[in-house]
């Protein structure tokens, strides 16, 4: 019998080995489960109108998002519309889109019972956390660029294509407004692919409980809260959360890019990890036990403990990097920020007025500041930093002089509001030749490098 079987074509066929599913066309079957599902239909749909719709919306209205960096610029340039929706998507959106993308990518197969159909069909655990780790990060990818077009569109034609003023100051042509706000978008994608890895690291070990699909919106959480905290500059720089705020860098000159590359490298380290992680909690399972709910906290723990030792490891290593930077907010680097956005902004604003030509040589602008009056270290963030800007006027001996209140975040960036004189930065309106406009000096936004010494 088995001599017929061996020596017939049906009894090779039988006889022939089975080869796992090519990771093509287990990824393409990943990702048509993905798109067929109607809450992720729902989210591209949402993402594609949403940021353009507001950006649009906003930029017509007199009361603009002030709070949020580029938000008092919303009226004036299309480009800050999509530097607001990335600084809003940065705290919250993009964790909660990986939450309902990647945190369910595995839990769904628990949740409907067809892991065994699945590994009979695909015959290797490998492939199948490849193809399922792809789609998701796929879907991720296309999500966030949905976001970032709509926003961009939003602005262009809601409120027009026109330049764009960056955090010390300095004006951006319309090309350079254009590609530091791209560069943004791309560099905020890292830290939103670790988020990802997290939630299929949560998907995997939590299963069909919701606690997994909730994971990288509470991660996220959590390190919004600690980000809160007054830390030194090399903690803060050691989560993947500061890479959500350093593209800021990229929109001062020179660019302080030292925050921004700490930021992606700890969250690539976290990609790496958390999918590493993943993937030996996958290839170990059972996938012929239909009760299986899940690991558990203890099993979790120790999941994201390699995370936490990441953390720490790229903490040490930014102390021995820059030593003794503390919070990196020190009196010379807000008086040195301070200047040279005044003088960048006073520039501006001569210009506004059709005054006569200033050039920032001539102004040999300086910034004198004090925080909290002299029991307080003037270092640190705060509220309560008061700063004098003195500056001097071509063909006069005449020294100006202005004072500025400021409201300096843990993170580096600073709001400066206007105190006097008057017809400097007291008033939030100009008077031109062509109508009422802005002041650009009666409140900005500046930004200190926390890494410099």
């Amino acid at each position: 019998m088995s001599t017929l079987a061996t020596d017939s074509p049906l009894g090779a066929a039988e006889l022939a080995p089975i080869r796992p599913t090519s990771v093509r066309r287990a990824f393409g079957f990943e990702l048509v489960k993905l798109l067929a599902q109607w809450r992720i239909r729902l989210l591209l749909l949402v993402c594609l109108v949403a940021p353009g719709a507001f950006v649009a919306s906003v930029g017509q209205q007199s009361s603009l998002p002030a709070d949020t960096v580029f938000g008092r610029w919303m009226a004036l340039s299309g480009w800050a519309g999509p530097l607001v929706v990335l600084a809003f998507c940065g705290s919250w959106a993009l964790p909660l889109i990986t939450s309902l993308v990647a945190g369910d990518i595995f839990a769904i197969e628990d949740r409907l019972g067809t892991w065994a159909y699945l590994a009979v069909a695909v015959r290797s655990p490998r492939r199948i956390f490849i193809a399922k780790a792809l789609a998701s990060l796929l879907v991720v990818a296309v999500l966030m660029a949905c976001i970032a077009l709509s926003s961009t569109a939003g602005g262009l034609v809601g409120i027009g294509n026109h330049p764009l003023i960056g955090l010390d100051g300095h004006t951006l042509s319309v090309a350079e407004a254009g590609r530091r706000a791209l560069l943004a978008w791309l560099c905020v994608l890292l830290p939103t692919l670790a988020y990802a890895a997290i939630g299929l690291l949560g998907s995997v070990i939590m299963g069909r409980s919701p606690m997994g699909l909730l994971l990288p919106a509470l991660i996220a959480l959590l390190l919004q809260i600690v980000t809160m905290l007054p830390m030194p500059a090399a903690v803060r720089m050691s989560l993947p959360s500061n890479a959500f705020l350093a593209w800021r860098g990229l929109f001062t000159e020179p660019a302080q890019l030292g925050p921004l590359w700490a930021g992606l490298l700890v969250s690539l380290a976290w990609a790496i990890v958390a999918t590493a992680t993943a993937y030996r909690f996958f290839v170990r399972r059972d996938f012929s036990d239909r009760t299986h709910d899940g690991s558990g906290w203890r099993v979790t723990l120790k999941g994201l403990l390699p995370l936490a030792i990441v953390s720490v490891v790229a903490a040490v290593g930014l102390v021995v990097a820059a030593p003794g930077t503390g919070s990196g907010i020190t009196r010379a680097k807000v008086q040195d920020s301070l200047s040279t956005t005044f003088s960048h902004l006073y520039v501006l604003q001569t210009s506004e007025l059709h005054r006569p030509a200033v050039t920032e040589a001539v102004m040999r602008t300086a910034a004198a500041c004090d925080k909290g009056g002299s029991n307080d270290a003037d270092s640190g963030p705060g509220n309560d930093w008061r700063c004098i800007v003195s500056w001097h006027t071509s063909g006069t001996a005449f020294v100006g002089r202005a004072t500025f209140q400021l409201d300096v975040a843990a993170d580096g960036r600073y709001v400066a509001d206007g105190d006097g004189p008057i017809e400097v930065n007291g008033s939030f309106q100009l008077r031109t030749v062509h109508g009422d406009a802005p002041n650009p000096l009666w409140q900005f936004d500046g930004l200190v490098d926390l890494m410099t010494k």
